[in-house]
């Protein structure tokens, strides 16, 4: 449902975090722009330190804003938040065998840290990044749904 829609979106030049929280936007109750501002030091693996890949912390921005909590005391709501994003992390690794940026681009020459790379032809042939995009946005759909039917 989402997945060709955030693949579509980092195709067009948003981070991998931006990507997927764009593609899940309709079910977020933010501003558009505002979401955008928000998630977007956590591309490359947090501003490309190439730790937690952007489309996992993407995810789990999205499960934030559909089932966080906001009281500090909110043990239980915390508890929940975390299984889902847990769950959603072991889905991850289980498709892709990390979900760790450098590990993911182990091969295509991804430096750590400096600046971004111009997004070039060349760029999106031999990055993974994309369908990382579409299998991050479906696995998020799943998991959404499993949570909304008592499965997870």
């Amino acid at each position: 449902m989402h997945g060709e829609k955030a693949k579509a979106n980092f195709l067009q030049g948003y981070n991998c975090s931006q990507a997927i929280v764009a593609a899940f936007a309709d079910e977020i109750d933010i501003p558009f722009e505002m979401l955008m501002t928000l998630v977007s030091p956590l591309g490359g693996g947090l501003g490309r330190l190439r730790e937690v890949c952007g489309t996992v912390t993407g995810a789990a921005i999205v499960l934030g804003a559909k089932y966080g909590y906001s009281r500090p005391k909110d043990f239980d709501g915390k508890k929940t938040l975390y299984k889902y994003v847990q769950e959603f992390a072991r889905r991850f690794k289980e498709i892709n065998g990390s979900y760790i940026c450098r590990e993911l681009l182990a091969g295509v020459g991804a430096s750590t840290g400096g600046e971004p790379e111009k997004r070039t032809e060349e760029y999106y042939k031999k990055r993974p990044c994309p369908e990382l995009c579409k299998i991050s946005a479906e696995i998020l759909d799943d998991l959404i749904d499993d949570i909304e039917h008592g499965k997870v």
